[in-house]
């Protein structure tokens, strides 16, 4: 009897030292690997069980209590590794989920985003917003070089884009603010024509007649404020072009 019991602990013994590095690779295992290492872990102690309640029911034996009470210690012992694994795995589950949920925050950034300009629904590429605004904030620390380079290139880049009205239009100023009138309009004339739906159209023409007023061409400048009043009379430019024209008279 002796002999089957030690044959038993040194089972247990055995059983708890080759599963005691489970707990540290639990977090390298993968979820059905962890799990089935819970499933084997538990299979055993139930084992140990069985065979701890039989011993116990055949024997009183002072030493036999004594090798019982081991085998109960190694027996807690490995539901705590039990726990161990079940919570590694636990947090692997959660980790991977954190993983996927930024993936795919990350992803979304890449895609186009539909957004709402001059009140109409577009899609915007990545990064066409923060180039836009980069270019705008040359204009606005008066780095008008830079705008106009930046302005430019947002051009070239994203001609189709719902910016690209607006763009044109602060690209028309640069020049104006660099006194290059003849490129200023020749940018303005661009909005006018290729935007004619844009509600930049009005300011455009205002920002002709001005460069046209710079050129000492009051007849074209007359002429274009006049259009714009005509075309857009609800606007709050033709409001000032009808300032400037009774300042032309």
């Amino acid at each position: 009897m002796n002999k089957i019991i030690k044959s038993s602990i040194a089972a247990a013994f055995m059983a708890a030292f080759s599963l005691a590095p489970l707990a540290a690779q639990a977090a390298l295992f993968e979820d059905d690997e962890a799990r089935r290492a819970i499933l084997e872990i538990r299979k055993r102690l139930d084992g140990m069980q069985g065979d701890l309640n039989t011993k116990a029911d055949k024997s009183s034996n002072f030493d036999l209590n004594n090798q019982n009470e081991q085998l109960r210690q190694e027996i807690s012992k490995l539901r705590g590794q039990i726990e161990v694994l079940t919570n590694e795995l636990a947090n692997q589950q959660r980790r991977e989920k954190d993983f996927y949920v930024d993936l795919d925050t990350r992803l979304r950034r890449l895609e186009p985003q539909k957004v709402t300009i001059d009140g109409k629904e577009v899609t915007m590429e990545p990064g066409e917003q923060k180039a836009y605004d980069a270019a705008l904030g040359h204009f606005k620390t008066g780095s008008y070089k830079e705008a106009g380079a930046a302005f430019s290139d947002f051009l070239r880049r994203y001609p189709q884009s719902g910016l690209a009205p607006s763009a044109q239009y602060w690209l028309g100023n640069t020049y104006y603010a660099l006194r290059d009138y003849r490129s200023a309009i020749s940018a303005q004339q661009v909005v006018v024509k290729n935007y004619a739906d844009s509600p930049k159209v009005a300011d455009a023409l205002l920002n002709i007649a001005s460069c046209q007023m710079e050129l000492k061409d009051k007849t074209a400048a007359k002429k274009t404020l006049e259009t714009l009043i005509a075309q857009h009379p609800e606007s709050q430019a033709a409001q000032t072009a009808k300032e400037r024209l009774t300042a032309l008279k």
